[in-house]
């Protein structure tokens, strides 16, 4: 099995053919696979899908610098698990508190939609953190990454449906310990906050929710 992260991975042929072209075109960018961001011994565990083109694609940091981070920090911030209200840049002064963040999917993909098959071959390294790093809740932005943590877990995706601010339970295993909560919302993508499909006060009472799980022995 791997570990949580391979920075040179290239085991998924259409994205790493497509890395190299992001690359050629714009070698100031990271154009690699992006690492997970925060606090190794975090409680709370964000997943997301993939890294942005011109966002974590470009700077190496999940959701800096594109507008899918904006509320995402402006929400960690306010709920106390950032000290700054947004993330700029992957050298900037924000730091994460009790919190990770990581994707579904740690490369960039073509049009933003990564094939089921590059899914489940990312997997392995979602499935890696899950267990050297266990967090106790897991928010999942979106229904990609909801069942890319489903398959993590070693559970079937039918089994937990994806609703926004839903909380499901998940069972104990040889892997992951018992009380781990997963969290469903909206990916606060452009199209889903342009829409109003994720409103800041949806986004909030989702993090409401889980900034009580954790403040609960």
């Amino acid at each position: 099995m791997p570990g949580n992260f391979d920075l040179e991975c290239r085991d998924c042929p259409r994205l790493a053919g497509f890395l190299d072209q992001v690359r050629r075109e714009r070698p100031a960018y990271h154009a690699r696979p992006v690492p997970p961001f925060g606090d190794a011994a975090a409680e709370l565990l964000i997943v997301g899908l993939a890294p942005g083109m011109h966002g974590a694609n470009r700077t190496g940091r999940p959701f800096t610098g594109d507008h899918a981070g904006i509320l995402l920090y402006r929400s960690l911030y306010e709920f106390g698990f950032a000290s700054l209200a947004a993330s700029e840049a992957a050298d900037d002064a924000l730091v994460l508190k009790n919190c990770r963040i990581s994707n579904a999917v740690k490369c960039l993909p073509p049009q933003n939609k990564p094939l089921p098959e590059e899914i489940r071959c990312c997997n392995p390294y979602l499935a890696a953190e899950l267990r050297q790093q266990p967090p106790r809740v897991i928010l999942a932005l979106g229904a990609v990454a909801h069942q890319a943590v489903l398959m993590a877990c070693g559970l079937k995706r039918t089994s937990f449906k994806f609703a926004h601010h839903a909380v499901h339970s998940l069972p104990a295993s040889s892997a992951l310990p018992s009380g781990l909560r997963l969290y469903d919302s909206y990916h606060c993508s452009r199209y889903n906050t342009q829409t109003k499909r994720l409103t800041e006060a949806m986004f909030h009472a989702v993090f409401r929710d889980i900034a009580a799980e954790l403040e609960r022995q």
